[in-house]
């Protein structure tokens, strides 16, 4: 029963977050200067006649009282129509179930790509010495903080411009996904690390370490018996975080190499004013951190059942 009420609960909270995200989209878009109506016609510089412009309104419900209008939206929504796309013309539900795959791929190279790191960067700070220390905080800390679009052009500049490896845009193969799962997993890796160096050493230090310690267990077996678990719990705990982040990543990674993605289209959209696309990545995406923060903490209470109904 336990967790059928907790499996209730993350159904009914994801569906308020997504009516306050649909909400905040319906309100924004709408505060957004000038006439929605030319964005439908393509734009200011489609020299749309009056006639044209009042027939777009009618179409989309534009001429509408807001409250009507809002209605219409919910409604749409409900039944998982987002509406055709100003600029490609399209419907958008089908538009981005060609681009998600290319975004979800990449974030899950790059969630995976970090987490290893994670691990290895936290088990070779058991054997650092101090000044080792010192220094390998330091590349986390620098590592969290670098910018997605920075770090994505020096990658190119190194590993395409000057060493010639690895191609510069996507070009649709695995060498072509290198650069951007780097440019997207190496921030993500130093935050993790940090969080997992923490508590391992608080692991490490308690007391049921100390008696496989006392046992005759080395240093690196407590580490992947005993503290890997209670280390990887915070860090595991920000996954849903992350992956979110990494969507967002993915708008900048997507657009320096070239990358068709989800991202991508939503700068495109952006950029064009075509808010049936907004709309539709911007729920896609709010709907995508839900599962995967319900997977995270459902991973949580296996690992960790005590802890997490505490």
């Amino acid at each position: 029963m336990g967790t059928l009420r907790w499996a209730a609960g993350r159904v009914g909270g994801a569906l308020v977050v997504l009516w306050l995200v649909a909400t905040a989209i319906f309100i924004g878009v709408r505060l957004i200067p000038g006439d929605p109506a030319e964005a439908i016609m393509g734009g200011p510089g489609s020299q749309a006649s009056a006639e044209a412009l009042a027939a777009a309104r009618a179409d989309y419900g534009l001429d509408e009282p807001l409250r009507v209008q809002y209605l219409m939206f919910l409604g749409k929504l409900l039944r998982l129509d987002f509406g055709t796309s100003y600029a490609l013309r399209d419907p958008v539900l089908g538009i981005m179930g060609q681009v998600l795959p290319q975004t979800i791929v990449l974030s899950l190279l790059a969630l995976l790509l970090a987490w290893v790191l994670a691990l290895v960067f936290a088990a070779a700070s058991l054997r650092a010495t101090r000044v080792g220390a010192v220094l390998g905080n330091a590349v986390e800390i620098i590592a969290a903080a670098v910018p997605h679009f920075w770090l994505g052009a020096v990658l190119i500049m190194v590993f395409s411009s000057t060493l010639g490896w690895l191609p510069a845009v996507d070009n649709g193969t695995g060498a072509g996904l290198v650069l951007p799962v780097l440019t997207l997993a190496l921030p993500l890796a130093g935050f993790l690390t940090q969080l997992m160096r923490d508590s391992l050493s608080t692991a490490l230090a308690s007391p049921f370490s100390l008696a496989a310690r006392a046992r005759g267990d080395s240093r690196l077996q407590v580490f992947w018996r005993h503290g890997l678990r209670h280390a990887a719990l915070p860090a595991l705990g920000m996954t849903g975080w992350a992956f979110s982040s990494l969507l967002s990543g993915a708008v900048v990674v997507e657009a320096v190499f070239a990358r068709p993605g989800l991202g991508r289209a939503l700068l495109s959209a952006v950029l064009s004013r075509d808010i049936p696309m907004v709309t539709g990545i911007a729920l896609f995406s709010a709907a995508i951190y839900m599962v995967v923060m319900a997977l995270t903490e459902g991973i949580e209470r296996a690992l960790h059942p005590a802890g997490v109904d505490s």
